[in-house]
């Protein structure tokens, strides 16, 4: 099976750009968004973690999640 990718190269015989197939670009575009949504709740989760163990430290007290979507949906 032949690649639908191909390479082109500069004078140095560097890699310089691609071409490929719109519908696989698209593809991949949208794996790479989902991908850096995955990575930003999991950063948000992993601050989040670090905080909660921070104010413990501190002897913080800290809103309960029920008090979170009371005040949420207020």
């Amino acid at each position: 099976m032949q690649s639908r990718i191909q390479v082109y190269f500069d004078e140095s015989g560097n890699k310089s750009s691609i071409l490929m197939p719109y519908e696989d670009w698209t593809k991949l575009n949208t794996r790479i968004k989902r991908l850096e949504n995955k990575l930003k709740v999991f950063s948000d989760i992993r601050d989040g973690m670090k905080e909660v163990a921070l104010a413990r430290k501190n002897g913080v007290k800290l809103q309960s999640l029920s008090e979170f979507i009371d005040e949420s949906r207020s």
